[in-house]
């Protein structure tokens, strides 16, 4: 006989367990199914362990820089192995923590393979036992995984995911990254840093694509100023293992093909969703031509009762659209009549240093979307906590809408930015204009000084250049 619920959940990242633990606080009977580990990739091989091993080689960076702050660190060293302990300590400690919350909405765990296998019917295979269970609802949060090259297939020696380069068997000597959006470029950040030699090659015309072109252009001329080689509208077309390293044929955009040798390559060209072997077409769910699985507002699939959300349903494919598409999803089944997800009032966050972020639309979408727009922009060099902190890199940019003051958008790049970026979607969120930041009243000494005074620009208010 099958076990019962309210809801079943498939699929433990930040996506799944949030809307497992809404759902609780819902009094829906609500069961998780996870193939690994709590948390899923984000928690346990994504989001926070990288995090972690970009907090190292930040403080790296400094120990290397301590001159400039009148201190004396002598032959700055560090020890692969704990560096990576760390990381998984991090990713350790949290995994526990989501399997305590579990506990505390009791919510039901199975750990196995899960498969739709019929309406509101779900199977669980674990060591050759299988698992009955039903459901009134089903949400799929099964995620994506590391897009592979056909010619560069990863084999954690030489030819790395994200996955082997979060737990380097060896430090790289010389790193070659394919891709710069926020994976490949946080992690030629975080090896630039510990030392590695390091060349980031992209097929389209400027690193970190998706942000604003500015910022795209300030981030190209910083990871070079740190040693970095950027090759953009570049392609590789061809990875050979050469037994003490790989080679690699390197396509640049005047056509030229040259062959250059490296010890290691990432490969970080995107992801693909998790959408085989889990019943999908038992049930008659449509994935769209990526394999993406379409939704309509509330995360509910063309299938009653079956909805999808995070990395499965497609870009952005960012942990916080996970979680908040979660909840609606949830509070949808529960009947509250939730809000749909505005894609444009999720920011965005790359960790690299110096750190980008961004929320809305960028000046070129915005004029593509037919705005008549006013851009300010504000930088680090003339605000003074930055300054005194030696992180005068960088800048803020911001965007209106010319005829209603609306902030469409607003995108920024240097120290701890990450942190800063929330204060806009709030402001997005909250549909404010103009006229509400050249009001608000921000801090002094702080490096969000940077965010209003690039509002003060946007209509000829600027104090401080």
């Amino acid at each position: 006989m099958a076990d019962t619920f309210d809801l079943i959940i498939l699929g433990s990242g930040p996506g799944g367990y949030v809307a497992a633990i809404r759902a609780s606080q819902l009094g829906l009977k609500t069961a998780i199914v996870e193939r690994e580990s709590l948390g899923g990739i984000c928690l346990n091989w994504g989001c926070i362990p990288t995090k972690a091993l970009l907090r190292t080689s930040e403080i790296y960076h400094y120990m290397k820089q301590a001159d400039k702050y009148g201190l004396s660190v002598e032959k700055p060293s560090f020890d692969l192995e704990k560096v990576i302990g760390r990381s998984r300590g991090v990713a350790k400690q949290l995994n526990q923590g989501v399997t305590g919350l579990m506990k505390k909405n009791k919510v039901t765990v199975y750990f196995g393979d899960g498969k739709l296998t019929g309406p509101g019917k779900l199977s669980v295979t674990k060591d050759g036992a299988v698992t009955a269970l039903e459901a009134k609802n089903i949400i799929i949060a099964t995620g994506a995984r590391a897009r592979d090259l056909p010619f560069a297939k990863a084999d954690g020696k030489r030819i790395w995911t994200y996955r082997t380069a979060m737990t380097p068997p060896e430090m790289p000597t010389k790193l070659l990254v394919i891709g710069s959006g926020a994976i490949g470029v946080e992690f030629a950040s975080f090896y630039n840093d510990m030392g590695s030699e390091v060349t980031v090659v992209e097929m389209l015309d400027r690193v970190l694509p998706v942000e604003d072109a500015e910022v795209s252009a300030f981030m190209e001329k910083s990871l070079t100023k740190q040693g970095m080689k950027i090759r953009t509208s570049t392609g590789v077309q061809k990875i050979t293992d050469t037994g003490t390293g790989i080679s690699a044929e390197i396509k640049d955009k005047d056509g030229k093909v040259t062959t250059e040798d490296f010890s290691h390559v990432i490969v970080a060209v995107g992801i693909v969703p998790n959408v085989e072997n889990i019943g999908l077409e038992d049930v008659g769910v449509e994935p769209d031509k990526r394999f993406h699985i379409k939704t309509d507002a509330t995360c509910q699939t063309n299938v009653p009762g079956i909805y999808a959300i995070g990395d499965v349903t497609g870009a952005p494919w960012l942990a916080h659209k996970a979680s908040h598409e979660g909840i609606i999803a949830v509070e949808a089944i529960a009947g509250l009549h939730p809000h749909a997800m505005d894609v444009l009032n999720i920011p965005g966050c790359t960790y690299c240093h110096p750190q980008v972020a961004s929320v809305g639309l960028t000046e070129a979408k915005a004029k593509e979307a037919g705005y008549k727009v006013k851009v300010g922009k504000f930088p680090f060099i003339g605000n003074g906590k930055a300054i005194a902190l030696g992180e005068t890199e960088g800048f803020v940019k911001t965007v209106f809408d010319e005829a209603t003051g609306e902030l469409l958008g607003a995108h920024m790049v240097g120290a701890e930015v990450t942190e800063l970026i929330q204060g806009y979607t709030i402001g997005k969120t909250l549909e404010t204009t103009e006229a509400e930041l050249m009001e608000t009243v921000f801090p002094h000494p702080t490096i969000s000084e940077t965010m209003h005074e690039s509002v003060l620009a946007a209509y000829d208010r600027v104090l401080h250049i």
